[in-house]
């Protein structure tokens, strides 16, 4: 009796395997895709002017807020005219002084010019008065240059903005000397109406780029090979997205690549040009940008909740007819609504796990339960052992 007591007990108290564990598998999705290189930018202006006080005096007048939009041609400084207005009109009577000496001279060398033929006037007085009409017209031109020169300054006088653009904070209060020395800074213009993106392509990228057998930055049809058309025309789409968006909500243009790879990072300086009428986007900040590479007709997608990171890089979970859980070390490429291009590492037709990841190692069974269309849970018509519903591991 005692015996049989004896192993009841060791049969209730036998170990009992837990279930292997429930996960959400999925196939992987099928369709044509742009493949994108993604960069990290940052904005700069189309154009910037530090404008500067060209001529010496007080300043007058400033004409416009701090951090204004101003347009092209609009007064903004005004430095005292005045001395420079007498300088013009002092300018000015000396060029009509020297008009009228070279007058005098010219009429005079012409009447002993004709006296000295017929024998009436010494030839040392022609000779006088042709040097004095030379003289005078070499003094009448040096009159004019210092006019100009004079009507230059006083047009120095009054800066204006060179274009559309926002202006900064004025740096010289009304009412202190400028230009004193040294051509004093005043203010900063900037246009922001387009804006340009900075950023740079790797070395190892620009080669497979340039390969005859890789498919270039744009399309084929403008583009035979490499970032630039043998024509020296760059016509490339670029999408752009600043730090706060998701996506990229911004379209410009590849407008420039630098003529070499830098050798001391390895890069190549590109820029795009983005349209920004509202005036959002400010020079310096950070973005995102991207640009299209090539399509691929019958890309493999897996979500991106899918996918793992370990030492060796990317992988995937797959779940085989016989339930057993596989890592799949895989290749990814562009991220397209939630769902990651795989270019290498998967066939595309098996069991991928989507959910219930951190429950499964490689290995161990698992129980498959394939997720309907709408991303829940659900029986299926077919599963990775076969059945209509998902076989259980025992």
């Amino acid at each position: 009796m005692l015996t049989g007591l004896a192993a009841c007990d060791d049969k209730n108290n036998a170990y009992v395997a837990p279930p292997p564990p429930q996960v959400t598998v999925a196939k992987p999705a099928r369709q044509a895709v742009t493949n994108y290189l993604e960069f990290n930018g940052n904005t700069r202006a189309v154009e910037t002017v530090e404008l500067r006080a060209r001529v010496e005096g007080f300043l007058e007048q400033v004409n416009f807020d701090d951090g204004s939009i101003v347009r092209k041609g609009q007064l903004l400084f005004l430095i005292d005219p005045k001395p420079f207005e007498a300088t013009v009109r002092q300018a000015d009577a000396e060029v009509a002084q020297q008009r009228a000496r070279l007058d005098r001279a010219t009429i005079e060398f012409a009447r002993f010019d004709r006296l000295s033929r017929q024998k009436a006037a010494a030839d040392t007085d022609v000779l006088q008065w042709r040097v004095e009409r030379d003289s005078a017209q070499a003094a009448l031109a040096g009159a004019i240059a210092k006019l100009d020169q004079a009507k230059l300054d006083l047009g120095y006088t009054r800066i204006i903005a060179p274009f559309d653009g926002r202006i900064g904070r004025r740096l010289v209060d009304v009412g202190n000397l400028v230009g004193s020395g040294e051509s004093t800074h005043l203010a900063t213009l900037v246009r922001l109406n387009p804006i340009y993106a900075y950023f740079n392509l790797n070395e190892l990228d620009l080669l497979k780029l340039g390969d005859k057998s890789a498919t270039s930055i744009g399309s084929a049809a403008t583009q035979s090979k490499g970032l630039i058309s043998p024509s020296g025309a760059v016509a490339v789409a670029l999408d752009m997205g600043l730090a706060n968006q998701d996506g990229f909500p911004y379209r410009g243009q590849l407008d420039f690549a630098d003529v070499g790879v830098d050798p001391a990072s390895g890069t190549l300086l590109m820029r795009g040009t983005f349209p920004n009428a509202d005036l959002r986007i400010l020079p310096g900040l950070f973005v995102r940008i991207r640009a299209p590479i090539g399509q691929i007709a019958n890309a493999i997608m897996v979500p991106e909740r899918a996918i793992g990171t370990d030492q060796r890089g990317k992988y995937v979970y797959t779940v085989g007819v016989d339930n057993i859980v596989r890592q799949m070390q895989v290749k990814l490429g562009t991220l397209v609504d939630g769902h990651r291009v795989v270019l290498d590492g998967l066939k595309g037709d098996e069991w991928i796990v989507v959910s219930g990841l951190q429950r499964v190692r490689d290995g161990v069974p698992a129980q498959p339960q394939p997720e309907d269309a709408d991303g829940s849970n659900g029986a299926a018509t077919s599963s990775p052992a076969g059945g209509s519903q998902p076989a259980a591991a025992h």
